[in-house]
């Protein structure tokens, strides 16, 4: 199986039912992706799938063969994905850092969608993602700068 991640083709030998987060951190290295539940629940997993936020760490690595896969490794080289890291440094979005990736990568999807959404809009979109540091008014605030 050959999957297309953060501009590459790489081809994976993991078995094709095992979770997209799993073939990503123990098979390529991309450790940003974390597994907080496994269930698909928290967030952490988020990676960009054709422009979309979409939690992978219960999904199977064969249902994104063929699609556009970034991580929070490849956010970086994406005009949106740089805005959206700087405007969390300088708001301190991060505590324990834990779901940061997962947050940036749903803003970035946000921020790529081209929609300016309101405060409402941003907290629905964040929903997914849980942050158990209390980090939720610095992360609002970074996502609110970097979709201003």
């Amino acid at each position: 199986m050959t999957l297309r991640i953060n501009g590459e083709d790489r081809r994976i030998n993991s078995d094709p039912d095992t979770p997209l987060a799993y073939v990503l951190r123990d098979e390529l290295g991309l450790k940003g992706t974390r597994i907080g539940c496994g269930l698909e629940q928290c967030g952490a997993c988020a990676a960009l799938v054709d422009g979309e936020a979409v939690l992978t760490c219960s999904t199977p690595a064969a249902v994104f063969e063929g699609r556009e896969i970034v991580t929070v490794e490849g956010v970086s080289a994406l005009p949106e994905g740089r805005r959206v890291q700087d405007a969390f440094v300088a708001q301190a979005a991060a505590q324990c850092g834990y779901c940061t990736a997962g947050l940036v990568v749903a803003v970035t999807a946000l921020a790529r969608a081209g929609a300016a959404p309101d405060r409402e809009a941003i907290k629905q979109a964040l929903a997914p993602h849980l942050c158990r540091c209390g980090s939720h008014p610095r992360v609002l605030a970074a996502a609110e700068e970097a979709l201003s």
